[in-house]
């Protein structure tokens, strides 16, 4: 009998960790807090210790933890049937692509389950849409990508990251890629100008594993308009941007303010491909969507690419109620509301501090750049200590702090972990 069926109520934090640390592979690096319930804004860990979360699970759980609404979606579909494989028609993929793509303003969705395999899609998409209505040789096809993406951890998608710690020794690497600096739409143009074998121009609207770094307020629109002027696509990768995380459905939405769907107004940039993730089941299940029109998406023909689990019907049924809740409660004005409380704050703290330099981000994705080396431990102590006090958040890049809670929070609630926040600054003042 193993130690959790003979302890299961005192299974503790030590125990916990444990195991992970001797059963499981050794690829993340997580703050020794053992988590065992989530409701809202809130989770506890296995002693019973509430927290505030500060990250949702990276903004997949904007709608909050074990909203009602979805997990009863997955509960009502999971008696009924959970799988066929695409072998197979079923009654809710159909409905769920409808919704989807109505929902996000595209005539088309293929179904995938995590965000790296999205984007491995859009990649695919792209470049067969290069060869077929581009007229680009085969073998010939060239993406455009930021300096300091992050994009997944596949094999693919690593050989252009500018990460060592994800590169090292995983090669030799996939080729088919220009690295541009961020933000620099002269260096997207000059790209673009010099090869007649761009396929694509896939881009972060803000690059949030990065460190949360918001490019100029007219990059996206700048890059998208580049993109037609030279046929190429325009990919946005709004796994962790997207579903109201920023303040607009969608990052790509600039300020406008969205209901069911983005309203279209002037700062709207509609992508080519618009890649989606987490946040789109609410943490629930694992769903991702790669959405495009017609002229792209019908480039993909059967048996050309898939998934076992994409568009299955639990998958279907949650991400239609996680959909439905953004709409319903309004996550994307409380984001931006909240999220402009949350600088403004902020921004004062750091006037007169030593410890905290800056403070970015858009909606309620936030960062905070810590006054110290990026191989330093400061930014970890200080993580470790807002746990101890009762919030959770991480550390980026060693000397950046994350800060993107669930989209339910009330502004109470964020003044309570503002407070924390500022308290936990002061003891670590140099």
């Amino acid at each position: 009998m193993s130690v959790i069926e003979k302890n299961p109520v005192h299974f503790g934090t030590a125990e916990a960790i444990a195991l992970e640390d001797q059963f499981g592979a050794h690829n993340y690096h997580p703050l020794p807090v053992v988590l065992s319930k989530g409701e809202g804004v809130y989770v506890w860990d296995v002693e019973g210790k509430k927290y505030f979360d500060f990250l949702s699970a990276y903004s997949a759980v904007n709608q909050g933890h074990c909203h009602p609404k979805i997990v009863n979606a997955l509960i009502e579909q999971a008696k009924t049937l959970t799988l066929t494989s695409r072998a197979f028609y079923n009654d809710k993929l159909g409905v769920y692509e409808k919704y989807i793509t109505e929902y996000f303003g595209f005539d088309k969705v293929l179904p995938m389950n995590t965000g790296a395999e999205a984007v491995e899609t859009a990649i695919k998409i792209c470049r067969k849409w290069a060869y077929e209505k581009k007229g680009i040789a085969e073998k010939q096809a060239q993406i455009i990508v930021c300096e300091n993406n992050f994009h997944g951890r596949t094999t693919t998608i690593i050989s252009f990251s500018n990460d060592e710690n994800a590169r090292k020794n995983f090669g030799p690497y996939t080729e088919g890629f220009i690295k541009i600096p961020y933000d620099d739409s002269a260096a997207l143009e000059q790209v673009l100008a010099s090869s007649p074998t761009i396929a694509g121009f896939l881009v972060e609207p803000i690059q949030g594993e990065a460190g949360v770094y918001v490019p100029s307020e007219d990059f996206i629109t700048k890059a998208k308009a580049l993109c037609e002027k030279y046929n190429v696509l325009f990919i946005a990768d709004e796994v962790q941007t997207g579903v109201a995380r920023t303040g607009s459905l969608l990052a790509v939405c600039g300020n406008c303010i969205c209901e069911n769907k983005c309203e279209r107004q002037a700062t709207y940039v509609q992508p080519d491909i618009l890649i989606l993730g987490k946040a789109v089941s609410g943490g629930v299940y694992p769903v991702s969507a790669v959405l495009a029109n017609d002229e792209i998406m019908n480039v993909i023909k059967p048996g050309q690419h898939g998934s076992t689990f994409g568009g299955n019907p639990v998958a279907a049924a949650v991400a239609m109620a996680a959909l439905e809740v953004v709409a319903d409660e309004n996550l994307a004005q409380n984001a931006r509301r909240l999220g402009k409380i949350f600088r403004e704050e902020v921004e004062k703290y750091i006037q007169t501090s030593n410890i905290a330099i800056l403070v970015r981000g858009k909606g309620l994705l936030n960062a905070v750049v810590i006054n110290d080396t990026e191989e330093s431990d400061t930014a970890w102590n200080i993580c470790v200590r807002l746990a101890e006090k009762g919030l959770l958040a991480k550390p980026t890049h060693g000397n950046i702090i994350r800060f993107a809670p669930p989209l339910v929070m009330t502004e109470e609630e964020l003044r309570t972990c503002i407070d924390i926040l500022l308290e936990t600054l002061k003891e670590f003042e140099k």
